[in-house]
């Protein structure tokens, strides 16, 4: 609560150090002053292997639940309860670095093409092109759209350029503004003044002042969300689409048109650089690639 973090991601910490307890428990440490560091390399080896009730984690999910648990000990000992950290010594697991897999310019227009806008009387289809044109013209994550609401869109523009923009809630509570394209801008534009009305006409109980509505007027979710995309993929045959595909398709198509790294970052909400240096693997590997399908000297 103190670091500002999404409540998602305060769900899953709660969700593995609930977890955490049961085993620790189960061996005997009643007080956290008890664990050692054995104890929770044990722990960490138990979640890569699985046990009756759990499947076992990747790595990138075991060193979550581990961030967890060094997060509660380093707690613990700053304030006075235990003499020492056990976690410290305790390497959590590195996971492997995969590229973010993005889908060409042509791919997102098939998508954004299957989304809608669908029969003039089914707003929702309205809504799901307005929804994928604006992930795929933000780079926004889907849990910053949905809980996106009317007053954080500007489409008549900033008051210092002009330009269509949105106000964006990204992790720990930090806020950025992102410029709209005149095709996302206008998706949103037809989805405010036809379908959201029609949307908003189902409820049985007050009209949330989120952009996108589901079927019964709510707020849409982020599984609503995610079946859209999914739906949408389905129907450009695109199979291996997962809520984070636009996102990644933005940051790489920004780069590949010759934007600045830095900007990239601003946009996304990163934290820090290196986090969007990944992108630029992206970019490298498709160079290489038109490298060695075009170039006469290539080594293949």
């Amino acid at each position: 609560m103190e670091r500002g973090l999404a409540a998602n991601t305060l769900t899953s910490y709660r969700r593995d150090l609930s977890r955490y307890q049961q085993v620790m428990t189960a061996a005997g440490r009643t007080e956290i002053g008890e664990v050692t560091s054995a104890d929770i390399a044990s722990y960490l080896a138990g979640l890569r292997e699985g046990d009756a009730d759990h499947p076992p984690l990747a790595a990138s999910s075991a060193g979550r639940a581990m961030a967890a648990v060094r997060g509660l000990h380093a707690f613990a000992c700053a304030q006075g309860m235990t003499a020492a950290d056990p976690a410290r010594p305790v390497t959590p697991p590195a996971p492997p670095r995969r590229l973010p897999k993005a889908i060409s310019v042509a791919e997102v227009e098939r998508l954004l093409d299957a989304a809608g806008p669908g029969p003039q009387d089914d707003p929702r289809g309205v809504r799901d092109r307005a929804l994928l044109e604006f992930l795929y013209a933000t780079g926004a994550r889907i849990s910053e759209a949905t809980a996106l609401d009317v007053d954080g869109l500007t489409l008549d523009g900033l008051a210092r350029d002009g330009e269509p923009a949105v106000l964006l809630d990204g992790k720990g509570g930090k806020q950025r503004i992102v410029p709209l394209g005149r095709y996302a801008a206008a998706a949103l534009d037809a989805y405010l003044v036809r379908a959201r009305p029609a949307l908003a006409a189902g409820a049985t109980r007050t009209v949330p002042p989120a952009v996108f509505l589901n079927a019964r007027g709510g707020r849409l979710t982020r599984q609503g969300a995610w079946a859209v995309l999914r739906a949408a993929a389905q129907r450009a045959n695109l199979p291996q689409v997962s809520p984070h595909t636009l996102r990644h398709s933005f940051a790489t198509h920004m780069l590949d048109g010759g934007a600045d790294i830095r900007v990239v970052q601003e946009l996304l909400g990163h934290a820090s650089v290196t986090t969007t240096q990944i992108y630029t693997l992206v970019t490298v590997e498709k160079l290489r690639e038109v490298y060695a399908a075009a170039h006469p000297r290539a080594l293949g």
